[in-house]
Order: C-alpha cells, then structure tokens, then sequence
C-alpha cells in the first residue's frame, strides 16, 4: 500500500466534481504528486482534506493554493489544518512587491535631487573627519609623549620602502615609453636630440609625482581603507575608545604623515627611474650615450621642475592618505562595505589627485614656472 501523498477525484453528488486529497501532505512527500496536481484542469465544488493523515506548512500552502486555482472551498479539514491555512491566509499579500515606476519627467529630477542631498551630506561628513584630524593634531602637539613613532615607522615602511620595487619598474618603463614615442615624432623634424628635454622635464615635473601618487592611492590608500574598514567591522576601533585610546591619534595620523613625508622622496626616485628609462631607450635605439642623455638632463632641465614636483608630492600624498582613511572610517553593517568603501577611497583620490595637477599646472604656468 502506497504511504505517498495522492489524490483523486470524485462527484460531490450536486452535479460537481470534488478534488480529495489523502496521506501525508509533507515538505516531504508532496513533491511526488506536485506535477500531477498542477496537471488537473477545470473547477471543483471543494478540495476535501479528510484523507489527510499529516500535513505541514507546505501541504496546507498546496491546499490553498488548489482551492484557489479551481475556485474550490476547503473541506474536512482538521484542527493542525485550519490552524496552518488561517495562518498562511494572514499572511497573503496581493499588494505589489514594487511600487509603481514613476515616469521619467518626476524620477529624474528626483533621482538627481537624491545625488546632490548625497552630495552635500558626503561633504559635511568629509569635512568634520578633517576637523576631528585637525585636532588630533593639536592634541598631539601639546601632548607629544603620546605620539606612535613606532606607529609611524611601520607606516614609513609600508608607504615607502616596500613600494620603491614596482614604483621603480613602472617610472623606468615610463621613461622608456615617453622617450621612444617621443624621438619617434622628434625624428621627422630632426631633433631628435630634444628627447632629453622632453623625458627629463616631464618626467620630473610631472610624470615622476602623478604616477607615483596613483600608484600609491592605488596600493596604500586601497590598504588604509580596508585595514580601517575590517577593524570597524570587527569593533576594534570602538574598543580603542573604550579603553581610551583615540583611534585618530593611534590609526589615522600615522598613516597621513607617513603618505606626506615618503611622496616626495618617492616622487623623486620616481622621476629619476624615468629618465634611466629614457636614457636606456636612447642609448639603444636614438645613438645618444647613456652618460651623455644624463649629464645634458642636468643642463636641460632647470630647478623649479625639480621644485614643482617636490611641492605637489606632499599635497598628493595628503589627499590619497585622507581619501583611504575616511572611507575605511565609514565602513558599517557588512564586509561587502570594505569592498565598496576601498573602490570609493581610490577612484576618490585619484580624481582627486589629477584635478589638483591641473590646477598646480595652470598656477605654476602663471607664476612663470613653466
């Protein structure tokens, strides 16, 4: 004898047909006769549930669902059975999921509205972490025995020391693009011998700092926001104020200085791998000696290259250190936010950066530093 959920169909003696249902109506079991169910056609006077030995939740959803489906009321139902289809019927919605799509003239304006109001509010909150950064300062200058130089020394080294590899080999192979793109377009004028000029003061004065400081926003300040945004996460930051420890001065300064101080030393090594690279290049395709490109850099390019590379670096630096420790700051609820808050901190910085070397560009063109 089959102990399986069946059914069958028989005449409710008004003239009509009776849907009834036997066995158990399980989790469980009413997938064996599912297909057939969905199967039956035409309407029913009622869906007797007097053969049912056990049913759950989901045998009870099966019976409503056939009730409705055939236009049919709910027979011989036990007291478990009641209870299961009053429940499921209390929690029947037929409200849309979505509300209605506005049309386009009424959510355009409001999705921009939504933007600047996101805008404004992401401004204010930039603006208060530089404040609070701002007098972590000040603390620590009339406090100065609470400054991390051990904090600060390993930053140093993670900034600076372990990126002077891949900084190196992209500045050199950048030298080497600039200067042999360079002395291809130079060459159909003759002056080929102007590549130095042209790797020289463009690496130095601005391809040595702006690389630099979007490989640097790229490595560090992805780092500083997902180092930051997994201890919010982990409470560890709440633990620091608990015991008294300001995570500003503990977490955030450190990290700032540390971008500020190593991106003009970094800048600069980067602008002379670069012209290494350019001289390279030269020596073996252009028949310009190695040591005579790097002597004529010295004549080519004047100081104030040198000068404005230096003066942007730290400014650099400062931007892509805020940018990756204010968005690890604001990491809440899951750790897709560490994911989301690091791709904010360095498409942020490095925006950031190339539009301050637009303006140092155009400022430095007008005070005759050109």
């Amino acid at each position: 004898m089959d102990s399986g959920a069946q059914f069958s169909i028989d005449d409710d003696g008004k003239g009509g047909r009776r849907l009834v249902l036997s066995g158990p109506y399980l989790v469980s079991t009413v997938g064996e006769v599912d297909r057939e169910l969905r199967a039956v056609d035409g309407e029913f006077s009622g869906v007797d549930l007097s053969g049912i030995t056990e049913i759950d939740t989901v045998g009870a959803w099966t019976a409503c669902h056939l009730a409705s489906q055939h236009n049919a009321e709910i027979e011989g139902a036990s007291d478990r059975a009641e209870r299961l289809i009053k429940a499921i019927d209390a929690g029947e919605d037929e409200k849309p999921i979505r509300a209605p799509r506005e049309v386009i003239f009424r959510r355009v304006p409001g999705a921009i509205g939504q933007m600047v109001v996101e805008f404004g509010q992401g401004v204010a909150s930039l603006l208060a972490f530089i404040g609070q950064i701002i007098m972590g300062f000040a603390s620590l200058i009339r406090h100065p025995r609470r400054f991390r130089v051990k904090a600060l020394v390993r930053q140093l080294e993670l900034v600076g020391v372990s990126a002077l590899g891949i900084i190196g080999l992209m500045s050199f192979l950048i030298g080497i693009v600039v200067a042999q793109q360079g002395a291809v377009q130079l060459q159909q004028f003759g002056a080929e011998i102007y590549t130095i000029n042209l790797t020289g003061r463009l690496t130095m004065r601005e391809l040595g700092v702006l690389m630099t400081a979007i490989m640097v926003a790229g490595r560090s300040g992805s780092a500083f926001a997902a180092q930051l945004g997994t201890m919010k996460l982990t409470e560890e930051v709440d633990a620091m104020r608990t015991i008294g420890i300001s995570p500003m001065e503990a977490l955030i300064i450190p990290r700032i200085l540390a971008a500020v101080i190593m991106m003009p030393l970094l800048g600069f090594y980067s602008a002379c791998m670069g012209i290494l690279g350019g001289a390279f290049i030269a020596d073996a395709t252009l028949d310009i000696p190695f040591f005579t490109f790097l002597s004529r850099i010295q004549e080519v390019v004047p100081m104030y290259d040198l000068y404005v590379g230096l003066v942007k670096a730290p400014v650099f630096g400062m931007i892509v250190a805020i940018a990756g420790c204010y968005q690890g700051m604001q990491v809440e609820g899951n750790s897709e936010q560490v994911g989301l808050r690091t791709t904010k901190a360095v498409v942020q910085a490095i925006f950031m950066v190339i539009v301050l070397d637009a303006f140092f560009a155009v400022f430095f063109t007008k005070i005759g530093w050109a």
